[in-house]
């Protein structure tokens, strides 16, 4: 809410009546009086001004329109920071030059199965270890995971490969817990309106992956990015895994276009999870293929040594060797826009 117009032969009285209006919420104004139009140009700090709030201003007699000029979401707007932001995870970078892998079972079904996977993404070139402790299902009779047990098998394969670990945050009362064993905190999908739990994660230092919600737009998602930032963790990274269409070829629609969106109106570090993205597996290397040459500034990217045999999301899981081949498909790709893999 940066700009006020004002419908013509609007009474004076109408006029001092919305400049009160905005004096109380502690903004200034300069009206400028035209021949057809007068235009209130509202000076202050005007992102903190809520929709509501914006649109009781709307429905005062006498306004015509009101603009904005800044992003509702201004910690996570370009307009706050003007160069990409980059997060040092334990001394690996996501948003720089290098775009960086994470890989592994969608849940962490046992010690032995996750070391394996993570030797086999380790040696492929992956530099994250994706595994989830905590498993939101639709079904509540599925396998949930194995909890905490589940992050320590996660740490274990840490020591012996040396890859960071990312898995995901589903309750408040999780959070020390996950704090003790994980690299990246991610909220899932289902999440990410979840504003006590977003909230709660920005209290922390600790980086954040904030996955798109399933009907989600940008604007929305950058909105609950702002939410952990106003807590003052500043450590986000913004995931596109897919929104809910009509389509039904794929278990959700890859919105690939986020990516070069987003550049343009945040710094955060763009991730993309083409796994979730289409849902099958054979959809995954041309997905990826593709989010490398959008601009994305890593991909997660679900492995498993037996889909056929695994506990959760195993249609949408790469074999090793397949995500080996991937590996290398993607680097004269990643050269192609200047980066590397």
């Amino acid at each position: 809410m940066d700009i006020i117009v004002i419908q013509p032969d609007t009474p004076d009285e109408n006029i001092r009546h919305i400049l009160k209006k905005l004096e109380s919420k502690g903004l200034h104004a300069n009206v400028s009086r035209g021949t057809e139009r007068t235009i209130i140009g509202v000076i202050g700090d005007t992102s903190k001004v809520t929709e509501d709030e914006e649109d009781a201003i709307r429905a005062m007699t006498g306004v015509e329109n009101v603009l904005r000029i800044l992003k509702p979401y201004k910690l996570a707007s370009l307009e706050f920071k003007k160069t990409p932001s980059e997060i040092d995870v334990d001394g690996i970078v996501i948003g720089g030059n290098k775009i960086q892998v994470m890989a592994g079972p969608c849940s962490v079904e046992n010690r032995a199965g996750l070391i394996n996977i993570a030797e086999k993404v380790k040696e492929a070139g992956a530099t994250f270890l994706r595994g989830g402790a905590f498993k939101p299902r639709t079904s509540p009779y599925s396998f949930q995971g194995l909890g905490e047990e589940g992050l320590q098998f996660l740490v274990e394969a840490k020591l012996k490969t040396g890859l960071r670990i990312i898995t995901e945050l589903m309750d408040p009362r999780d959070l020390d817990v996950i704090m003790k064993y994980t690299d990246i905190i991610q909220i899932g999908t289902r999440n990410m309106q979840n504003f006590r739990l977003l909230l709660e994660v920005g209290g922390v230092d600790k980086p954040v992956l904030l996955k798109r919600g399933l009907s989600a737009t940008i604007k929305e998602w950058l909105m609950s990015a702002e939410y952990i930032m106003s807590k003052g963790n500043q450590k986000v990274m913004l995931c596109e895994r897919g929104i809910r269409t009509f389509e039904t070829a794929t278990r959700n629609t890859l919105d690939l276009s986020a990516i070069p969106v987003l550049k343009q109106l945040t710094h955060l570090p763009v991730v993309v999870d083409p796994s979730h993205g289409v849902g099958r597996w054979d959809l995954v290397a041309p997905m990826s293929r593709a989010a490398v040459a959008a601009g994305a500034d890593a991909l997660i990217i679900e492995v498993h040594p037996n889909p056929e045999e695994a506990l959760s999301d195993g249609e949408q899981s790469l074999k090793p060797n397949i995500f080996a081949q991937l590996m290398k498909e993607l680097k004269p790709v990643a050269q192609a826009v200047g980066r590397e893999i």
